[in-house]
């Protein structure tokens, strides 16, 4: 479907040179196997010196037919009789092959396939697979080519598609009309069907184009959608070529143009993807990216990696596509599934109309006279819900009236005011943004919006690109409000329930990542825009500065939940002093729970849930008690205590036998374990004997969200160096490490782990595993290396610099150690083994993996049990934790190619 390009055939292949080399007695699958070498080299020198893939993709399509159509003719040579074809179907049937493309042929027979037919229709598919080409093949009757297509619409495709290459043009021919709309998916269900498969492949792809390694062939927005519109138009209307459409006023003349300028870049991309994987690859990976940006004469700037920039193109690209694909689809729709609806239209207002169940403007000028109206669009379909869509002749009104969103229209009051009543509206606030978005109605009304759209973040915390993540954001907290969702985080539910103004969360929503890639601090810029947004939004001083505090905060929950000692009162009442009251807690911590979660699907996880609510009940506890009267250590001690007796007294246990254990115990045991904890501990540690050492207690249904695992055990020079050893060969995640000793001599740890994908240990036999072997594990004399670990592939392209910083944490007497670097497999093992040849204590950890970044903190002391101060001894643990993690990632460097 595409127009005439310049033919580079005599410089792919010599047909004359081919023919004298078989003359000459050379063996055939030598002479067509060096063509197709020499062919596909050609073209892939083409390509680097700067010859486009829509010249070279229909090229390769040509290089192949002659190839395949001689080796027919070779093979086969007696066929003329009408009884058997050679058709190129799918993509090669559309005359598209890319360097990796499959090529899909089929074997039309005109009866059946016995005899010498058979065995020289062998004799062909073998000599192909000879000459090196990877071939998709049936062999089918007309009878069998009917049957098919009607079972499979994919089939029918395919065959819609098909090209004769060497047979009797009849038999094709009545192939053709036999698989036809006559008779085989008439265009109404062909296209309801096609529609249907869209809808499942984008729902596939999570609704969005922008993930961190895009499939550009099948996500949204990606060139399936361009063969989608190209099959519709083919089936119902008869259009060979995309232009077609322009003839038939579907398109118009620039809207073709970027279509095909889309399909052209995505086409450059999936080339230069096959040549550097050397096999067919839709999927825009890491480990071709970096490559493919240098490629393409990107290069790093400032603010801005090249790879950075290449994917911005990409994802402002299939957006563009994605748009221009909705619009032809909803005029397909008014033109093949609602051609008999003639009823006349239902007005609105002056402005906006029905018409068969779309949203259109009355009269072509409307936005030109009344431009506020490119914002009541969207509130009318939020307050109209059982509207179907826009109509594609006002979704292009609107793409053609973008420009009118200027200076002068945002500081239109009346403008203002419907943007702000969508965002109040009780339904539809998602859909409407998104749909905005889409449009390009969102990014011009926020300029600051505009310049996020399509923008990724290199690494593997961040997913989705910025503007995508802020969407989900909003989706996030709009799902926390209604009923119907209720059950997936019922205490969010609640809390939302109570919230006096929930569209200051929505706002806060869509600025708190606003000012990504400026440089500088993003939530403080944020915070500034955001501010401004609501005073020109007619907002309060009041609300615009809690807007604005939100937004530069939004970063302030995550980060004390997962890097500090949450079970500190001292953590906890800091933490309480920056909120101030109840409320802003309840908005942080609901932005905080939807900004987690639409960062990347695999973060948000039982533990993260469990940490962010202890964090939110302390809180909320030291709120309500009066930041003027904050909780003392001792008092937290008492009351914790007191609740743990009136548990073991149910349980059984003499309080006398309770105080004989405690007597040991410090302080920070009880500051560190939940009430419920401590009875568990308590209880195990009466009921055993000494020969039970070291104790190993599993429980899969921890409050802290994951697998608890306690080990009570002697202490011994490097326990914990041994325990996350066994836990690393067990393939388990830590999430969190409490490391505690007793005063006689005995380790009260627990660590916090989930499985790698990401649950809790739920089966028995692998429970029992589990503690069998970290008793094992715990009872050995030495200490080895950790072993090494294959590398993910994602992580490969990640190398991010080791960093050790050291403070004093002089309230509770240790040194606290931040470490910084790369993770990856075994790592704590790894900081274990450091620490064990290092003769350091581990008092505490704080475990924390932001992609593919390790944000760790361990609270350690010397074998003495004091606070580390002497900077020779830093240098020592700094050298030797580089020493041991260099290591390590000099095999993620050899992975890498590096």
């Amino acid at each position: 479907m595409h127009k005439h390009l310049p033919d580079y055939q005599h410089l792919l292949l010599d047909p004359a040179e081919l023919e004298r080399r078989l003359a000459d007695g050379e063996p055939a699958i030598k002479v067509f196997r060096e063509a197709l070498e020499d062919g596909d080299a050609m073209i892939q020198g083409l390509f680097r010196e700067g010859t486009p893939a829509r010249v070279l993709v229909p090229e390769r399509a040509r290089l192949i037919d002659q190839l395949l159509i001689r080796a027919w003719n070779r093979l086969l040579p007696d066929t003329d009789n009408g009884s058997v074809a050679l058709v190129a179907v799918g993509g090669y049937g559309r005359g598209e092959l890319h360097p990796g493309s499959d090529i899909d042929i089929m074997i039309l027979l005109a009866g059946g396939c016995d005899g010498e037919l058979a065995e020289g229709v062998e004799q062909f598919l073998m000599f192909l697979w000879d000459i090196g080409l990877e071939v998709g093949h049936s062999v089918r009757s007309i009878d069998d080519c009917v049957t098919e297509a009607k079972a499979d619409i994919t089939v029918a495709t395919n065959l819609m598609e098909s090209r004769l290459l060497a047979g009797p043009q009849g038999l094709y021919q009545r192939m053709k009309e036999s698989t036809g709309p006559t008779r085989a998916w008439p265009s109404r269900q062909f296209f309801e069907a096609k529609l249907a498969e869209q809808e499942a492949r984008h729902l596939k792809y999570h609704d969005t184009a922008y993930n961190l390694e895009p499939n550009i062939k099948e996500s949204p927005g990606g060139l399936r959608d361009i063969h989608m519109v190209g099959w519709v138009a083919k089936r119902h209307f008869g259009a060979e070529t995309l232009h077609d459409l322009v003839k038939k006023d579907f398109l118009t003349e620039s809207e073709y143009q970027d279509l095909v300028a889309g399909e052209n870049f995505l086409w450059d991309i999936r080339f230069a993807l096959h040549i550097h994987a050397g096999r067919r690859e839709d999927r825009l990976i890491f480990d071709h990216q970096t490559d493919l940006a240098k490629q393409f004469g990107y290069a790093d700037q400032e603010h801005t990696l090249a790879v950075e920039q290449l994917m911005q193109r990409y994802f402002r690209t299939v957006m563009e596509l994605s748009r221009l694909n909705e619009m032809l689809l909803q005029l397909f729709q008014e033109a093949i599934l609602y051609s008999d609806d003639h009823e006349p239209p239902q007005l609105i207002n002056k402005r906006f109309q029905v018409r068969k169940g779309f949203i259109e403007v009355t009269h072509p000028n409307v936005l030109r006279r009344y431009p506020f109206a490119l914002l009541e669009v969207f509130l009318l379909m939020q307050q109209r819900p059982e509207l179907k869509g826009v109509r594609a002749s006002t979704i292009r009104l609107i793409r053609d009236h973008r420009h009118l969103i200027d200076g002068r229209f945002r500081k239109d009051l009346r403008a203002r005011s419907l943007f702000m009543e969508i965002l109040k509206q009780p339904q539809g606030i998602t859909h409407e943004l998104r749909r905005m978005h889409r449009y390009g109605v969102l990014g011009r009304y926020l300029p600051a919006f505009g310049a996020i759209t399509g923008r990724m973040q290199y690494d593997l915390f961040h997913v989705y690109t910025v503007d995508s993540h802020t969407l989900f954001v909003v989706r996030n907290l709009r799902r926390f409000a209604l009923a119907r969702h209720a059950d997936e985080l019922p205490f969010c539910h609640t809390i939302m329930q109570r919230l006096p103004k929930p569209e200051l969360l929505y706002i806060a929503g869509l600025f708190h990542d606003i000012a990504k890639g400026r440089g500088g601090d993003h939530s403080e810029l944020g915070a500034r825009d955001a501010y401004q947004f609501c005073i020109e939004h007619g907002l309060s001083q009041y609300d615009a500065r809690f807007v604005s505090w939100l937004v530069e905060k939004h970063l302030l929950m995550s980060m004390t939940a997962q890097r500090k000692d949450i079970s500190d009162p001292e953590v906890i009442n800091a933490f309480s002093e920056q909120l101030g009251d109840r409320n802003r807690l309840d908005y942080l911590y609901l932005l905080t729970v939807a900004d987690i979660r639409a960062t990347n699907p695999g973060l948000w996880n039982s533990w993260k849930d469990s940490l962010l609510l202890e964090l939110y009940t302390a809180a909320n506890r030291a709120l309500r008690r009066g930041l003027e009267h904050p909780m003392d250590t001792q008092e937290l001690v008492r009351e914790t205590q007191q609740q743990a007796r009136r548990r073991l007294k149910v349980k059984g246990l003499h309080h006398m036998t309770v105080k004989s254990i405690w007597q040991h115990f410090t302080d920070d045991y009880f500051l560190r374990y939940s009430a419920e904890e401590i009875t568990w501990h308590t209880e195990a540690i009466a009921r055993s004997k000494p020969s039970d050492l070291p104790l190993v207690l599993l429980d899969s249904h921890s409050a802290r969200g994951g697998t608890e695992l306690f080990v009570y055990a002697d202490d011994r020079e490097n326990l914990f160096a041994l325990t996350v050893a066994a836990i690393d060969q067990l393939n388990l995640n830590i999430q969190d490490a409490r490391i505690i000793t007793t005063e006689d001599g005995h380790t009260l740890d627990s660590y916090l782990v989930l499985e790698n994908g990401g649950q809790p240990v739920h089966e028995p036999w692998r429970k029992e595993e589990i503690v069998r072997r970290l008793r094992e594990g715990l009872t050995q004399s030495e200490l080895h290396a950790p072993s090494r670990r294959p590398v993910p592939r994602q992580l490969r392209h990640f190398s991010i610099e080791t960093e050790v910083n050291f403070a004093q944490d002089e309230a509770n007497g240790r040194t606290a150690l931040e470490l910084l670097t790369s993770d990856r497999p075994g790592l704590l093992a790894r900081v274990g083994y450091a620490f064990a040849r290092l003769g350091i204590r581990l008092q505490n950890a704080k475990i924390a993996t932001i992609g593919a970044r390790a944000e760790d903190v361990f609270f350690i002391t010397d074998e003495e049990n004091r606070p580390i101060r002497n900077p020779a001894h830093f240098q020592r643990i700094q050298e030797t934790l580089l020493e041991v993690l260099e290591e390590q990632q000099d095999l993620v460097e050899r992975a890498n190619g590096l």
